[in-house]
């Protein structure tokens, strides 16, 4: 995966600012300040929605609305409503369902056993699995970064050892280990339980719908779909795949998701490890990342889609509200906190609160 520096911004960048329906008043020049590029390098766009309003919108670094974002992992959140999807068609039994029955034709795998064998459509979405797979550990055999390389990333994958100790919880649970791979793989299954590319099926159940009609996928040197990262989206349309989150899967009226799938995606399925989250601060759902916020309204929970360089797409369900930031400060140091700070300090002051 390249590696890029931030994105040098030497001057203040004017947000634009749409008519707001506020419950309380707030001073106008508050809820028009502008963001400094200086304080948050590398950004390169913000979207706030709340209800049917846009409230804040800027482009940064030479971007504009039609900019097409690498916004990495945030596409882990997309393949999590593909497998919704699955699960409502019908193509996926359960997420009880044993990931690995749905690969036979590449078995014989190496590295087999038990573990493998009862590894879950649910362990791959929470990233608990009995895969020795810790893209933020260099050493871990299932690290991203020995992916890339390799032609034909499913055999790779499906070849994996199983960790040694590997135990569930009384809840069935294994311990929590952020793994590429195993996004990867719930993308190849999709593939085998549907019949078709993983990402046609997502273009024509999803993207479509959206009326989402430009993207890039990013793909393996044979050809595979990389449903763990690197989808190109524009950050309108981001906010449109939260705004059908916000919305319980429905998108104009028409249910693209069961709400029965979003309420189980946005519950707390396991905590993220201490590498990730010293504080304990952080919930981890079916592919969704779960956190507070501050708002005018108050400590609000939010859930969001979170991609490295400090992509995320925040849902505020209380607060009917969608946020997107975008930015390339790819592997830098305290980029997620960054995007946090923005939206808490620049962004969200914008906010309504409902009523009492």
């Amino acid at each position: 995966m390249a590696k890029r520096g931030p994105l040098s911004m030497s001057r203040l960048l004017a947000v634009l600012l749409i008519g707001v329906s506020a419950c309380q008043t707030r001073p106008a020049d508050d809820a028009a300040a502008a963001i400094n590029g200086d304080d948050f390098p590398g950004t390169t766009s913000v979207l706030l929605l709340q209800g049917s309003e846009k409230l804040r919108e800027a482009h940064f670094g030479g971007t504009t609305a039609d900019t097409l974002h690498d916004v990495r992992s945030v596409t882990k959140s997309v393949t999590s409503l593909g497998v919704g999807i699955a699960l409502a068609d019908g193509k996926i039994p359960s997420v009880d369902a044993l990931a690995f029955s749905f690969l036979s034709d590449l078995s014989p795998f190496a590295n087999g056993g038990v573990l493998k064998s009862e590894i879950t459509i649910k362990d791959l979405l929470t990233m608990s699995s009995s895969l020795d797979c810790d893209d933020d550990d260099p050493q871990s055999p299932g690290n991203e970064e020995n992916m890339y390389p390799r032609e034909r990333w499913v055999r790779w994958a499906v070849d994996l050892p199983t960790k040694p100790g590997y135990l569930r919880d009384p809840q069935g649970r294994g311990p929590f280990a952020y793994c590429t791979a195993g996004v990867f793989l719930l993308g190849q299954i999709l593939e085998r339980a549907t019949g078709e590319r993983v990402d046609r099926y997502l273009e024509e159940r999803l993207l479509a719908p959206l009326d989402i009609q430009r993207f890039e996928w990013r793909h393996s040197p044979s050809g595979e779909v990389a449903t763990g990262g690197q989808l190109r989206l524009t950050t309108r349309d981001l906010a449109k795949l939260g705004r059908l989150v916000l919305n319980d899967g429905r998108w104009q009226g028409r249910a693209l998701l069961p709400k029965t799938w979003i309420d189980a995606a946005l519950t707390v399925q396991v905590k993220p490890n201490q590498a990730i989250d010293p504080l304990g601060k952080l919930g981890y759902g079916y592919l969704f990342w779960q956190r507070d916020y501050a708002t005018p309204c108050g400590r609000t929970s939010g859930w969001y889609m979170s991609g490295n360089g400090g992509n995320h797409v925040v849902i505020l369900r209380d607060l009917d509200a969608v946020a997107v930031v975008t930015s390339v400060s790819y592997n830098t140091k305290g980029m997620h906190e960054k995007t946090t700070r923005l939206l808490e300090t620049q962004a969200f002051p914008a906010l309504s609160c409902p009523t009492r």
